[in-house]
């Protein structure tokens, strides 16, 4: 990824400062137990972790009609995505994938290398970690060309000592398995042993999640798996994963 030369720069930083103050000014008022009541839904890893309270439909309303404005390309957006990245701040995040997400067109390999490193270093919620995977790089790996990048980089996420590099692991494969409404088996079962004694309760949740999504392509592969392997499940994960399966058969898998 080439640098941007000086002028740009500025331009993508006015951009940028356009947004936050934009975010800040529809701030809505808010009282404190709302305010609490934020904190514990998002349960952000970061003490200096704050929020304005916009909705996510504000928040891309407000950067649609400010990048409407101006043409820049993938790599003056990267360098906005960063930007917006480097804050405390819930809105400004949840701002930077509404405005990668602008770019789309331009997208091509670096955006796994960006989001890596992202997830990394300035991720600190299930929110940010799903909607970026959900809306952003599930759909790029799901592509027809990527399947190679895309089993390359769920194998290598679903090591990593990160929690949110783990936790994106999965949900880009659920992802995957939504766009295309089928899933190899074998790299489920891989990807699942590999999490399944995971103490995260991220992890655990994500497992559930995935699990309850492709049980809607293959209830009978994911049933007999459950049914198999629930005693090496925590509950809740159970619970999650057998959500979509008719009462007999859930009680069959959730029984003592």
């Amino acid at each position: 990824m080439s640098k941007i030369d000086k002028e740009n720069k500025n331009r993508v930083e006015q951009i940028i400062r356009n947004i936050r103050e934009d975010l800040k000014s529809k701030a809505p008022q808010r009282t404190s137990d709302q305010v609490e009541w934020e904190k514990r839904i998002i349960n952000s890893t970061d003490p200096k972790f704050i929020t304005y309270g916009l909705k996510v439909s504000q928040i891309d309303k407000i950067v649609r009609s400010i990048v409407n404005k101006y043409d820049i390309n993938f790599e003056e957006a990267c360098e906005g995505f960063k930007l917006l990245m480097d804050t405390h701040n819930h809105d400004e995040k949840m701002a930077a994938i509404s405005f990668i997400n602008r770019y789309k067109r331009y997208f091509n390999d670096y955006i796994v290398e960006l989001y890596f490193q992202t997830l990394k270093n300035n991720c600190d919620t299930w929110a940010f970690c799903d909607s970026s995977m959900i809306k952003i790089l599930g759909p790029y790996l799901a592509k027809k060309g990527n399947k190679g990048l895309a089993i390359e980089t769920i194998e290598k996420w679903s090591k990593s000592s990160h929690l949110w590099v783990r936790r994106a692991s999965m949900v880009i494969f659920l992802k995957i398995t939504m766009v295309h409404k089928d899933f190899d088996t074998e790299f489920l079962y891989k990807l699942t042993e590999r999490q399944i004694n995971d103490s995260e309760q991220y992890i655990q949740k994500i497992i559930g999640w995935m699990l309850k999504t492709c049980s809607k392509y293959k209830p009978k592969v994911i049933f007999k798996y459950l049914l198999k392997n629930r005693i090496r499940f925590t509950r809740a994960t159970l619970r999650t994963a057998c959500e979509k399966f008719p009462d007999d058969l859930k009680n069959k898998i959730l029984q003592n």
